[in-house]
């Protein structure tokens, strides 16, 4: 089996190896902006078909997956940091609070595209301005949606999640093989 992942993600490239799809990544260009009437979900939703349906232009009538997360703490956005201090401000939100992990999965193959989003709870135990001075010095939260990875050193942080690890991980592999059965691309 075998798709095109509109995506530079490692953590995606990883957990397609991890379920046995082989894969060739396409560098899409897609613009990450929220609009201002848009939901949590429509919006990664949006950018999950918008990142297949480009990868879709380059290979005309292949399989084409793209997936995009965000996480969302009281209905707003928190996209990937654009500074210490952003990132800092974002972990200190997420504090002592539970936030959602949004992940949106589409698949498109010619004119047919399907597209799933799971959402997954997450709770954060207290942490300290300096803990998230610290994590901003290893440099996993430079590229990440709410400034953290928690299949790395955030994962102290987390003090539980409810639904899909991988989906915060960045690809919910449940949905991903239900689309890839759909297109009988089956794992």
């Amino acid at each position: 089996m075998f798709v095109y992942l509109a995506s530079q993600s490692p953590r995606r490239r990883e957990l397609l190896e991890q379920i046995g799809v082989s894969y060739e990544t396409l560098l899409v260009d897609v613009e990450e902006k929220k609009q201002c009437d848009e939901s949590p979900a429509d919006y990664v939703r949006r950018l999950s078909q918008e990142k297949a349906t480009a990868g879709a232009k380059i290979k005309n009538d292949q399989p084409v997956l793209g997936a995009d997360t965000v996480v969302v703490l009281n209905e707003q956005v928190l996209e990937k940091p654009t500074s210490e201090q952003d990132a800092i401000n974002m972990l200190l939100s997420l504090s002592g609070n539970t936030h959602q992990v949004m992940t949106a999965v589409t698949i498109m193959l010619g004119q047919r595209s399907e597209t799933q989003v799971n959402v997954t709870s997450v709770r954060f135990r207290a942490i300290s301005e300096k803990e998230a001075r610290d994590y901003w010095q290893t440099g996993e939260p430079k590229d990440k949606a709410g400034a953290y990875g928690i299949q790395g050193k955030a994962a102290v942080f987390v003090e539980e999640i409810q639904g899909s690890y991988s989906s915060v991980v960045g690809l919910p592999l449940f949905e991903t093989a239900e689309l890839l059965t759909i297109f009988d691309l089956e794992p």
